[in-house]
């Protein structure tokens, strides 16, 4: 299967200096790959040091900064593969991570997307934030992972080795296959960054497909090389974006679940679009909690962020009708797993460090 790797850059040439001559060491080895490095109009020196110093690797020089979404949506419709790879620039790889996800896609053909395990750069024996070994949703729309709650990071010793179909897989490396991608839309575009991988990965069941981890790859992940994790941009990025992924999905999966019930189309979907609803409104409810302690313990940017992050997103959400969640039952697609029937922040809370074995299949809904 032809394969695209493909970074989206911007700004961060001192990973590509560091992590870039080892992906392309590791992709040669793999018929049909290529490594293509998209740039996001970069104001550093990026496009110096490909021109430079990687003057065999095709580059793609957009003409101003889409952001992670819309970045790689305009690359993508430049590139021709079975399959693409979304893959950051502060990832290392480890030798033959490549093989095993583009064998799991030939044998798989229900996945629509699968990735590896993630590791930190920092402490390798550890799983990294942004996705560990793939991840869940709770009941109110806040994601964690397997290996990862809250801020809280498990140390790999082999417990998640099995491959295993998940809720949504780290957009900071994510093998996806192309027709579908094209098929969906791509990325969302109003989500500029962070949480579009979620949101992509939620609308990949609801169309019929599965996600996957396959732990036989397994890559090193830096995090914060564009945003830290103290910015409060991410923060209203990670609020606003959650509402829209909510306001995306949520009525289409309760409709879903109604139906398999026994309901007809039209009465699971006005039974799913308005539990969709009361369920939305108790997490903006949470949200303007969080907000509140971001104001009384004086971090007033954070504050703000979530303020305007619902703000915002009250304008640009587009909340699927009733008739429009009723036409998309009929078309027999769909299955979502991986949404856990608890709130995670409180499960966190009581259970500490045990958190990790505290979760159980049984507490997770299959729809």
């Amino acid at each position: 299967m032809k394969t695209a790797v493909v970074i989206l850059n911007w700004n961060t040439e001192g990973f590509l200096r560091e992590f870039l001559p080892g992906l392309l060491r590791s992709v040669e080895r793999v018929e049909g790959a290529e490594v293509i490095v998209a740039d996001n109009a970069s104001t550093d020196g990026s496009l110096k040091v490909m021109k430079e110093e990687f003057q065999g690797v095709r580059t793609i020089a957009l003409e101003k900064n889409f952001g992670f979404t819309g970045g790689y949506n305009k690359a993508f419709e430049q590139i021709e593969a079975d399959l693409f790879v979304l893959i950051n620039s502060d990832i290392e790889v480890t030798e033959g991570w490549l093989e095993p996800l583009v064998k799991w896609m030939e044998e798989h053909p229900e996945c629509g997307a699968c990735a590896p395990k993630l590791h930190s750069w920092q402490e390798k024996d550890k799983f990294e934030y942004a996705g560990a070994a793939g991840g869940y949703i709770d009941m109110f729309g806040y994601p964690f992972c397997r290996g990862r709650v809250m801020k809280r990071l498990e140390t790999d010793h082999g417990q998640y080795d099995s491959p295993a179909d998940v809720f949504w897989a780290t957009g900071a490396c994510l093998m996806v296959r192309s027709s579908i991608y094209r098929e969906l839309g791509g990325l969302d575009d109003r989500f500029f960054a962070h949480m579009e991988e979620i949101d992509l990965c939620w609308r990949m069941q609801l169309a019929g497909y599965k996600v996957t981890v396959v732990p036989e790859s397994m890559v090193y992940h830096v995090g914060g090389g564009t945003l830290p994790a103290t910015s409060p941009f991410k923060l209203y990025l990670n609020f606003r974006n959650n509402r829209m992924m909510l306001e995306n999905n949520l009525a289409k999966t309760f409709a879903l679940s109604y139906k398999k019930d026994g309901l007809s189309d039209e009465a699971a979907a006005a039974k799913g679009c308005r539990k969709a609803r009361r369920r939305i409104f108790t997490r903006k409810c949470l949200d303007a909690l969080s907000a509140m302690v971001y104001l009384l313990t004086f971090k007033t940017e954070c504050f703000k962020s979530v303020w305007n992050a619902h703000r915002d997103a009250s304008g640009m959400v587009r909340r699927p009708s009733v008739n429009e969640t009723a036409d998309y039952l009929k078309t027999g697609k769909g299955s979502v797993q991986g949404i856990y029937s608890k709130w995670i922040v409180l499960s966190s809370m009581l259970k500490g460090e045990r958190i990790f074995e505290s979760i159980k299949e049984k507490d997770f809904y299959n729809i």
